[in-house]
């Protein structure tokens, strides 16, 4: 990636090295949790979820009531080398292929702060940013896996002049996660707000209550899928066996129609024939 063009390019640097991904897993309640969160640290934060990964965490987790809630740190090597940010992308999107796959149950809740924010986002893309060769990039996940995706928050995401700055491309999520999306901006912070010219801002998310907004949203997400999967009635299991005949009718139930033969028809009796009259009895002859 370019150098960044503007006043104070050092600091900014330092704050979105973070965008460096890695993957490291943590143990869950069990093999398929009801929900996983999916955090990419910020630049220059050490391996695992980062500060605000760590808050966004802490804050979610208290509001699933009884759920299990697993999680995945997206890890990269966080340095100023924002070109290895690709890592990131290819390893968060291969978490959530497996996952969709392995736990088609699990809700997964997709997270990110600074750079981190910048790889989910291109995580979520439906096409390869314009620049981008399709060569030096991960390929869009299928449209499918969304229905896997409770929510994505987003936090202190770079903003395209900050993008166009360090010569890269426009963070713009999918289609098919910008309903279920929230990109969370601390007003000034440079990094994010289009006009913003604090740095010391981009490190309030926590404190200015932004990291539980996002909380907020995702847990409501969550809730609510539960909420109607537990409302959606068990389909029946239908028997595919034959029954077999009785054998004998039921009293009343009809009967197969058989094709009488002439031989089998009642038909009316015979008509009696005329009536013949009595004959006298024989006289014999007198002598």
């Amino acid at each position: 990636m370019g150098k960044l063009g503007i006043a104070g390019a050092l600091a900014a640097a330092s704050v979105l090295s973070t965008m460096q991904f890695a993957i490291v897993p943590t143990a869950s309640a069990a093999p398929c949790p009801d929900a996983e969160l999916i955090f990419a640290r910020g630049t220059t934060e050490a391996p695992g979820l980062g500060p605000v990964g760590d808050a966004f965490l802490d804050s979610l987790r208290p509001r699933l009531g009884t759920k299990s809630l697993g999680v995945y740190a997206v890890d990269y090597p966080a340095t100023m080398e924002f070109s290895t940010a690709v890592e990131g992308v290819a390893d968060a999107r291969a978490h959530i292929l497996s996952t969709a796959t392995s736990c088609p149950d699990t809700k997964m809740v997709l997270g990110g702060f600074s750079q981190g924010a910048a790889v989910t986002g291109f995580v979520t893309a439906s096409v390869v940013p314009d620049g981008v060769s399709p060569l030096d990039t991960p390929t869009p996940m299928p449209a499918e896996v969304a229905d896997h995706v409770a929510a994505v928050a987003l936090f202190g995401k770079p903003s395209t002049r900050f993008m166009k700055a360090i010569n890269d491309p426009d963070v713009v999520v999918g289609p098919n996660y910008a309903a279920k999306a929230v990109d969370l901006c601390v007003d000034n912070d440079l990094v994010c707000d289009p006009h913003g010219r604090s740095f010391s801002a981009h490190n309030q998310y926590a404190a200015l209550g932004l990291v539980d907004q996002g909380a907020t949203f995702a847990a409501e997400r969550l809730q609510a899928i539960w909420a109607t999967e537990a409302l959606e009635p068990s389909t029946p299991t239908l028997s595919t066996q034959t029954p077999s005949m009785l054998s004998a009718p039921l009293q009343g139930a009809a009967q197969p129609h058989v094709a009488a033969t002439p031989e089998t028809l009642p038909g009316p009796a015979p008509l009696p024939g005329p009536v013949t009259p009595a004959q006298p009895p024989a006289v014999a002859p007198s002598t």
